[in-house]
């Protein structure tokens, strides 16, 4: 709103000062410097408020040291993230953007999701929350709708590069790059690095291609579905899963950065795509309240996110993973979401084989996800968090090498 209101006032009166507006990296200082205010300032009002309607976590007993004293612990901090990020975008970013619009519904979906899913806990007393199924059709739903956007809207693009010609009168002139509708991302790690989802179907006959929604779609369904339980599962301990989320989101912010510049991009040789830079302000406000957010949640934990947040940051880490064309990095760039999603599944998977086999159950890991295995393992919790940072850190770095090393 205020980017509308300083664009008319320098268009309209030349009013000084309103052209910084115009600036992207000033609206995204101004966006992460606003939600982190907002989530430190206002954090605090809305844990005293979850405190007075005694919204708080109902702990089961896991045998895990320290676990009891976060009894009655403010659930729900996810609000904070939610509020945070939103109200900054609302005022500094063109919400006219197809890409922001495409955020701000995920953000209010998935967090809708996951607040019926602490409601159903809180306050009808029911552990297990909102029901598996109804929250895979949630993310089912959400990812038909980020797909079907992605493939159909008409300013979902990328630009083809510029290249020069030799004329028949043997002059070079440069041919101008269009903006086309295309399904193509980008391989990390291969020279030729693009991958077109319209070649796994056209094969099948001529004229498939214009059927690579059948290909997309699906693709888009189960990385929001994946990333977004990924998320949950690694809200577990005091700030890991704001903290892991932040460190991703950064590197996100550089990719959507350079996708969006057409120099940084043709240096890079990545897709340049129209439009996407205005992701900034949305990334910056969702660091900032990530950040905001672990000034309460950091250990001990004043709050807990519950699932209004976690549900919701992975699938906004999915559909900006998704938007700049690097899904592919997914399982390098949320190594820790996919650390902790494996670990689970290769427990449950482990324990049903064997128990079949040898009538007993036996588990891989002393508890899964992975980090209650490092708890139980008698590692305190401050210093889980602090080294599955480093390896975000790390995996983050790595991911971003990928731009170079082919």
């Amino acid at each position: 709103m205020l980017y509308y209101l300083f664009d008319y006032l320098e268009k309209q009166y030349q009013l000084p000062g309103a052209g910084l507006f115009g600036f992207l990296t000033f609206r995204a200082a101004m966006s992460v410097l606003l939600s982190l205010l907002i989530a430190m300032v206002y954090g605090k009002r809305i844990i005293l408020f979850l405190q007075k309607k005694q919204i708080g976590e109902s702990i089961r007993d896991l045998g895990l040291e320290g676990q009891q004293q976060k009894a009655g612990t403010p659930t729900m901090g996810g609000l904070i993230i939610i509020m945070s990020t939103l109200i900054p975008v609302l005022l500094f970013a063109d919400i006219k953007n197809i890409y922001v619009i495409l955020l701000v519904i995920t953000t209010i979906w998935m967090g809708i999701i996951g607040f019926v899913d602490d409601y159903i806990k809180i306050f009808k007393k029911d552990k297990q929350g909102l029901k598996g199924r109804f929250k895979i059709m949630g993310q089912v739903v959400l990812g038909l709708i980020v797909g079907s956007i992605m493939y159909f809207h008409p300013e979902v693009t990328i630009k083809e590069k510029d290249s020069t010609r030799i004329t028949e009168n043997f002059k070079v002139e440069t041919v101008f790059g269009q903006e086309t509708k295309s399904v193509m991302t980008n391989v990390p790690f291969f020279k030729n690095n693009e991958l077109d989802y319209a070649e796994w179907i056209s094969w099948t006959g001529e004229g498939m291609e214009s059927y690579a929604w059948l290909i997309f779609i699906p693709v888009v369904i189960l990385i929001v579905t994946a990333v977004s339980n990924g998320a949950n599962l690694t809200d577990g301990i005091d700030g890991l899963a704001a903290g892991s989320s932040a460190i991703i989101a950064l590197a996100l912010g550089i990719f959507a950065w350079v996708s969006g510049n057409i120099q940084f991009s043709d240096y890079l040789d990545i897709f340049y795509i129209p439009r996407v830079s205005e992701l900034l302000i949305f990334i910056a406000a969702f660091v900032g309240a990530l950040i905001g957010f672990l000034w309460y949640n950091a250990y001990p934990a004043q709050v807990f996110m519950g699932d209004t947040g976690s549900l919701t940051i992975g699938g906004v880490i999915a559909v900006i993973a998704i938007i700049v064309r690097k899904e592919l990095l997914i399982p390098i760039l949320c190594g820790i979401f996919f650390a902790e999603t494996l670990s689970v599944m290769l427990q449950v998977s482990y324990f049903k084989r064997t128990k079949k086999k040898y009538g007993e159950g036996k588990r891989l890991f002393l508890m899964a996800p992975l980090h209650h295995h490092f708890q139980k393992k008698m590692y305190h919790e401050s210093k889980i968090v602090t080294r599955f940072w480093i390896i975000g850190i790390f995996l983050a770095i790595v991911s971003i090498v990928t731009l170079k090393i082919r």
